[in-house]
């Protein structure tokens, strides 16, 4: 790769990254979408209602959909949000993320580990991770060997009991201030 596509897609990079900075709403799309085109004109009806109401992240989230088909859905999403200023995040899978290719990816704390999600994606694709406790939260704030954060965001979760996180237990505020009063990348 010559120095100027180096340079490009280090800018590509800095430019999510400053976006991600003055996000200030980030929607988790439900998993419902199936691998029809009805469904896909759904999908994007719905992220455009959104991001028109000040959604500033989509996170498309499904634990079902084959990757092939999931590929398919990021793709629209991912040229949907562009057109509208919005970051597309795919939950779980990096790989899918890369191959549409969304602004990033968003990974938990028993899916891929950071550091291979990375290697996945690459320095210009966003990387999120979930938290559920203090400790997850101080350990995904705790800088890098060469002083960079190892993530580029983090969710703080969930607040209150969801029926999308069966079995999760609800954090509460006090998870919130937690990772405000540390927080060196921006939190949702």
């Amino acid at each position: 790769m010559s120095d100027s596509e180096h340079a490009r897609r280090g800018d590509a990079g800095e430019r999510r990254r400053e976006r991600l900075r003055g996000a200030r709403l980030y929607l988790v799309c439900p998993a419902r979408f199936d691998a029809s085109p009805a469904s896909t004109r759904e999908l994007e009806r719905l992220i455009e209602g959104a991001v028109t109401g000040g959604v500033d992240v989509v996170q498309l989230r499904d634990k079902e959909l084959d990757d092939e088909r999931l590929t398919e859905l990021a793709r629209a999403a991912g040229a949907l949000c562009a057109r509208l200023g919005a970051l597309l995040i795919v939950n779980d899978r990096p790989h899918v993320a890369r191959a549409a290719p969304a602004d990033g990816v968003h990974v938990g704390q028993d899916d891929m580990p950071v550091a291979r999600a990375r290697e996945v994606v690459g320095r210009d694709m966003l990387i999120g991770l979930s938290t559920h406790a203090g400790r997850e939260v101080d350990a995904a704030l705790a800088p890098a060997p060469d002083g960079a954060p190892v993530v580029d965001y983090i969710g703080v979760g969930p607040v209150r009991e969801t029926p999308t996180k069966p079995g999760r237990p609800a954090v509460g505020l006090e998870l919130v201030r937690h990772a405000a009063a540390g927080a060196r990348v921006p939190f949702f």
